[in-house]
């Protein structure tokens, strides 16, 4: 009697799973672009503050703006340092100079707005979406987060650091943290949550940077370099120093060195810069080493982030462009619900089978390859 008692009442529940897990993956997939503002500094003039979102699939149309947290205390809206997102536990993160939001990716509700010592800059998530590496703002450590309650299960200190950028690889196994004031790339064991080694060190210090999907090889921006460097995630060794032709090095609005935006296409054929004072990506063929330039694609200001979609058709400069990656050509360009056009370093691309995400990018730009 139990038995039966017991049946009846999980075989519903089972059912219940089972229908809506199978209803997901018939639902037709929707493709969005997600962009963070203000993304550029806290110039608002750029697409307002929140989240805006971008229809991929019918020529980039606006969407919506999810309205966002991210106020000082005399309620001037800080900068957004980074952005992440994980389709498994469904949710969206934030950072800001001083804070951390997370939001549901269905509902989008604001879950929680945590403040943390020393502030926020632009942070990586592991692949499970349980953990989140978090710098400080050009402080001298990163704090490991669990994504789910914000809560600080280490902190990692390095010092010279100035952190600032962070890299988690495809597989998690590793998390790489670049800083403002070394010219040394360190390598995180994501299982110890220690360094275990250091890339370079480089020529200056490390501004942002990419990896191959294989984490054999890095490629970063350094100050005082319009081009980039390429180091051996294995030796730590330097390998090679690649300059950009035919351009000249002038004055940057922001972050101070000519390259601030560097990202590898997802098959790794290509490797894009960004070139501040030319207002322009220079394309490389990363086929061969070192990458040879092959290509350079004037933009309506100056970059300062390159992210790529998922499966590597479109990029994103952070100037508000869509570019065709295949033919190198401008097909879109970003504007809000005003017309006016939106400019931010911190967006990716969030899939949806009907309501439910099923896939997120990131805002690095790495390759995919893992062999």
């Amino acid at each position: 009697m139990q038995r039966k008692t017991l049946f009846g009442i999980f075989f519903p529940i089972l059912f219940a799973v089972s229908f809506a897990a199978a209803a997901e993956k018939s639902a037709p997939e929707h493709h969005f672009l997600y962009v963070a503002a203000p993304g550029i500094r806290d110039e608002l003039d750029h697409g307002g503050h929140g989240i805006l979102v971008f229809d991929m699939d019918a020529e980039y149309k606006f969407v919506k703006r999810i309205p966002s947290a991210g106020v000082d205390a005399t309620n001037h809206v800080m900068n957004v340092k980074g952005v992440c997102a994980s389709a498994k536990t469904k949710r969206l993160y934030v950072s800001t100079l001083q804070t951390m939001i997370c939001f549901d990716l269905v509902s989008e509700k604001l879950l929680w707005e945590k403040s943390y010592e020393g502030g926020c800059d632009r942070m990586a998530i592991s692949p499970g979406g349980k953990i989140i590496y978090l710098p400080s703002f050009e402080g001298d450590f990163w704090n490991v987060v669990d994504a789910r309650s914000g809560k600080v299960l280490k902190k990692i200190l390095t010092k010279p650091a100035g952190a600032h950028n962070t890299v988690i690889g495809l597989d998690g196994k590793f998390a790489y943290l670049a800083g403002l004031k070394s010219p040394a790339l360190r390598v995180v064991d994501t299982k110890t949550r220690e360094v275990v080694r250091e890339i370079g060190p480089f020529s200056k210090p490390i501004r942002p940077f990419t990896i191959n999907g294989a984490q054999t090889l890095c490629y970063a921006n350094v100050n005082g370099l319009l081009g980039f460097e390429i180091g051996d995630l294995k030796t730590g060794k330097v390998l090679q120093r690649v300059e950009v032709s035919g351009f000249k090095q002038g004055p940057v609005k922001r972050h101070g060195c000519p390259s601030h935006g560097i990202a590898l296409t997802p098959d790794e054929k290509e490797l894009w810069l960004a070139d501040s004072a030319n207002s322009c990506l220079h394309i490389f063929d990363n086929t061969v080493m070192p990458p040879k330039q092959i290509m350079d694609i004037p933009l309506r200001d100056q970059p300062g982030w390159i992210t790529f979609s998922i499966d590597g058709r479109y990029a994103w400069p952070s100037t508000g462009e869509v570019i065709d990656v295949k033919t190198h050509q401008i097909i879109a360009r970003l504007t809000d619900e005003t017309g006016a056009a939106v400019q931010s370093e911190k967006l990716l691309e969030i899939d949806f089978a009907g309501d439910a995400p099923i896939r997120a990018g990131n805002q690095f730009g790495l390759g995919n390859i893992v062999k």
